[in-house]
């Protein structure tokens, strides 16, 4: 195939898998408004598997089984909206000739696939479905922004970003953004789960949506395993990668530029996160809390750096 019918196909893909998304997204939304009612008095007793998940008592099992049904068939279109999206990444580049990420269009296709590798690379390892809400919100919403409003013709590249140290950048960074992506909606619903066992504990009744979530400390250690996996992959682009490009593409390593900027700030916050979490022993909610202010930085880096402010990073296209 040629180059206008690789881009015809990686038009046709980015859409398709912003519609699927979107189809998963509404069968999480059933998933958790399926059990939204709330269960029996707090003080029965109920049964925890290995991954910390509650396990419903049998007045709970049709509301369950429900829930369950909509899980799956959310996750199986999670997974087919991630080839869909794969190929269209794929198939960009080929028509480009180049990497997928020369743009904001680009970087953001890139970007959201990684957060949906690393969601559906957890999800094969451990039971978390019930970060599919979020994840399938997250990315439907990138996608569905990056076609309506940041889309551009394929093109070629700009001289400064001739080089193998973008490939390595950029990869690196969009992989941590996937990382912290996942992470801040872990952090999101522990404070979610932890408010409901707090308010179970004085005698108040949880959801049975809720219920179905590991407890608070399972998804804790999540956040905390998901953010220690990333931060070191964006130590190293932004902090080593990111210099290295800088020095060859225009003859200094750090400039001060918005986008160096706001990455060494969202590599503060994180370093805090974990030097916190390591050290002073921060758990729950204030770690979560950083966790979050952190995810929140890096989403201003990503969006509203490329957008609002100009430099040498200004590679929006638009």
């Amino acid at each position: 195939m040629n180059s206008a019918t690789l881009a015809s196909v990686s038009n046709l893909l980015v859409p398709t898998a912003t519609v699927i998304y979107a189809l998963a997204l509404l069968a999480h939304t059933v998933e958790w408004s399926s059990g939204l009612r709330v269960a029996k008095p707090a003080e029965k007793k109920v049964l925890v598997a290995a991954d910390g998940s509650e396990i419903s008592e049998p007045e709970d099992v049709a509301v369950s089984l429900r829930s369950e049904a909509a899980s799956r068939i959310g996750v199986l279109l999670t997974v087919l909206a991630f080839a869909m999206h794969a190929g269209g990444v794929l198939t960009r580049g080929l028509a480009a000739g180049r990497v997928p990420w020369g743009n904001m269009y680009e970087f953001a296709i890139t970007a959201s696939l990684a957060v949906g590798a690393v969601y559906l690379f957890l999800l094969k390892r451990q039971r978390l479905q019930w970060l599919g809400l979020g994840v399938t919100f997250v990315l439907a919403a990138t996608l569905g922004i990056a076609v309506l409003a940041l889309y551009v013709p394929a093109a070629d590249l700009l001289p400064a970003l001739h080089s193998y140290w973008l490939v390595i950048h950029v990869s690196a960074a969009a992989i941590a953004g996937g990382g912290f992506t996942v992470g801040g909606l872990a952090s999101i619903l522990y404070l979610i789960k932890s408010r409901a066992e707090r308010r179970e504990a004085d005698g108040k009744p949880m959801s049975a949506a809720l219920r179905r979530v590991p407890t608070a400390a399972a998804m804790d250690g999540v956040a905390y395993k998901v953010h220690a996996f990333a931060f070191p992959l964006w130590t190293f682009g932004v902090l080593v990668a990111g210099p290295i490009w800088a020095y060859y593409a225009w003859g200094r390593a750090w400039g001060w530029d918005p986008k160096e900027v706001w990455s060494l700030v969202t590599w503060v916050v994180y370093a805090a996160y974990l030097h916190a979490r390591a050290t002073a022993g921060w758990r729950g909610r204030r770690a979560a809390w950083v966790a979050i202010g952190g995810w929140v930085v890096f989403l201003f880096n990503f969006i509203g750096v490329n957008l609002l402010l100009s430099g040498f990073h200004a590679y929006s296209g638009l």
